[in-house]
């Protein structure tokens, strides 16, 4: 099976469609619901503070399935990108070659990220306050003399019962059975193999559709928590939220233009030549606020571009699992973000313990629309040191953060992708600039 002939008869069914297809009127897409849902509760918290107040039990109530969910779509994209990345022993220079460049440019991602959000102060000023429950959680957890010890921490990572670790939300002992059955799961003859990761697989689409059900509940859970917010907040939550956003866009835009520009300069390619080939590319990846929207027209463009289909089978795939370089540094300003609104202090050796927190649960970000946010969820519940209860409130500027996160996924991977094929002699120059003239009607000098 090759991506040509997929993308081929993808087409031709497309053109089998009848013409008398209904569109989906725009008043039922999930995305305006939710921007209608923001705009009542901006409303309402401004018009009626007390009782946007009450609404926030909306937003507990989205919560709750959203951690209901988180456990199981952990484990199943650990446990199967773990597997993926087992196939990369079958083309070890090229895998061993992108896992390193992978963690290398997350970690710069997501370092480049808290450093930022230290700086820019995200969720000063909010000046939100956990419910009485929540605080009383967090102390019978962590006691009065603050977190647990380092041998208590370790005792806790590893669980005692299989099931017990999902019944309790304890998502890192999720991750550790997770990395612990994907390195069993490589471990099992072809076959029988197969056989387990088409069973996790079929799992893991039933569960995300699992998730399309609960996302059915979104708009009613962004209204609960934007009207509490606004209720409870005023103006400093408006202005917040705006902050946070203006930051992250301008984060990612630096993530993509300078880290990946100096990254593809080394290599001989000029990044706004590589945005522009794939610009197509990023107003679906805007529209569709799914990283997973570009992969089969990536698959393709990548190969014309010069990439081994080598190369792009095992990078492209790889990538969207374990280089999820937007996704990094969505987690690492939302985190302080929160830490801020909510007034918990975090030194250097807990934001570095999240950092490296981070590194692992991002492997596991789903890449469709909302995925970042459940894993980021299952990142804050992982912590332990942050409150649940501002998730909702993030959640109400998912969809917007989700544009910008999904670029840079995307074209994250696809600079990896180019990257990888060059330095392993993957890549066909000619067939480069042969695409590029094409394309822009000029041949490229040394620098494609």
């Amino acid at each position: 099976m090759t991506v040509h002939s997929e993308s081929a008869n993808h087409r031709n069914a497309e053109l089998s469609l009848p013409a008398t297809r209904k569109k989906t009127p725009f008043y039922a897409r999930l995305g305006v619901q939710i921007v209608v849902g923001i705009i009542a509760g901006l409303a309402l918290g401004f018009i009626a503070p007390k009782l946007a107040i009450d609404m926030k039990v909306l937003g507990d109530i989205f919560l709750r399935l959203i951690k209901m969910i988180v456990a199981p779509l952990v484990f199943l994209n650990v446990a199967l990108g773990i597997a993926a990345a087992g196939d990369l022993k079958n083309v070890g220079r090229i895998g061993f070659r992108a896992l390193i460049y992978f963690e290398i440019v997350s970690t710069i991602a997501l370092a480049i990220s808290m450093v930022v959000a230290n700086l820019s102060g995200v969720g000063t000023g909010m000046h939100l306050t956990q419910s009485p429950e929540a605080a009383a959680l967090a102390h019978a957890k962590y006691g009065k003399s603050g977190p647990m010890s380092f041998e208590h921490f370790l005792l806790t990572l590893f669980p005692d019962n299989f099931v017990g670790a999902f019944a309790n939300g304890s998502l890192l002992q999720v991750l550790v059975i997770s990395i612990g059955f994907g390195a069993a799961l490589l471990m099992l003859g072809k076959d029988t193999r197969e056989s387990v990761e088409g069973a996790l697989t079929r799992m893991s689409e039933c569960f995300f559709k699992f998730v399309d059900v609960i996302m059915k509940f979104a708009p009613l859970g962004a209204f609960g928590s934007i009207a509490f917010a606004i209720g409870s907040s005023g103006m400093s939550a408006v202005m917040s939220l705006g902050y946070l956003l203006l930051v992250m866009y301008l984060t990612l835009a630096f993530v993509i233009v300078v880290v990946f520009g100096v990254i593809l300069r080394l290599y001989g390619f000029n990044i706004f030549r590589f945005l522009r080939y794939f610009k197509d590319e990023i107003y679906l990846l805007f529209a569709t606020a799914s990283s997973e929207s570009a992969l089969p027209r990536l698959f393709e463009k990548l190969e014309r571009l010069g990439c081994s289909r080598q190369a792009t089978g095992l990078v492209l795939p790889t990538g969207y699992a374990f280089n999820l370089d937007g996704t990094s540094v969505y987690m690492a300003l939302c985190v302080l973000f929160l830490a801020n609104a909510y007034g918990v202090p975090l030194d250097l050796h807990q934001q570095l313990g999240l950092l490296a927190l981070m590194l692992v649960t991002s492997k596991g970000a789903a890449t469709v629309s909302g995925g970042t946010f459940i894993v980021f969820a299952a990142t804050v519940t992982a912590s332990g040191l942050l409150p649940l209860e501002g998730l909702p409130i993030l959640f109400g500027i998912n969809r917007f953060t989700s544009q910008a996160v999904c670029i840079c996924n995307a074209m994250g991977n696809g600079v990896a992708a180019l990257v990888i094929a060059k330095s392993t002699g993957e890549f066909d120059e000619s067939a480069a600039r042969t695409e590029y003239q094409r394309v822009f009607g000029a041949a490229p000098g040394k620098i494609i």
